[in-house]
């Protein structure tokens, strides 16, 4: 329990620290809660595919995901601040952890040593609302490229009032669901191709 609890504070720590380094880039000042986590990971794939996940952070919806029966190696995740990447790269060294831009990954998909074509599923924390609408439905245009047919994008929001996300438009909503435990509270939509 003590263990959980200094990992926690650690984690917090660093997501503070990198928080106030680039509050826009950042998106909150705390990582994701574990039930976040979780209602962002019951969307997984059932079968083998790939799992893209974009602004990983500290890794807690990461963690949720692994929880989530999601082996290692079919994780590719993509974190712009390379402080962040560094961490995930020692704590999860089988994933493809990738120091980037969000809006490059169909560049960097296709650069890994052994490229990725598509995925089963886009699991995303980045803070799309932070950016121009059509910054959001660029990155939209680009996820809709990669994800395999009947594919999900799972996008958590704070701005809970609206069940869809930027971006969200050319995608079928199929669930979208308040997660209280946490700070604030956020907005899972579930957005199938």
């Amino acid at each position: 329990m003590a263990r959980k609890f200094i990992a926690a504070l650690s984690n917090s720590t660093v997501f503070l620290r990198e928080w106030i380094a680039n509050p826009q880039r950042t998106g909150s000042v705390a990582p994701s809660s574990p039930q976040l986590g979780a209602a962002m990971a019951r969307w997984l794939p059932k079968n083998d595919s790939y799992v893209l996940e974009l602004g990983p952070g500290t890794g807690a919806v990461t963690d949720a995901l692994f929880k989530h029966g999601l082996r290692e190696d079919r994780l590719v995740a993509i974190e712009h601040n390379a402080n962040l990447a560094k961490l995930l790269r020692k704590r999860y060294p089988r994933a493809h952890i990738i120091a980037g831009d969000a809006w490059e990954l169909d560049r960097l998909l296709a650069g890994l040593p052994q490229p990725v074509a598509s995925v089963g599923a886009v699991i995303s924390s980045l803070p799309l609302l932070n950016f121009p609408k059509e910054k959001a439905e660029e990155l939209a245009v680009k996820i809709r490229s990669i994800l395999e047919p009947r594919g999900r994008w799972v996008q958590y929001s704070y701005q809970i009032v609206k069940d869809r996300t930027r971006g969200g438009e050319d995608f079928r909503l199929i669930s979208s669901k308040i997660v209280w435990f946490n700070l604030p509270p956020a907005r899972v939509s579930v957005f199938q191709k």
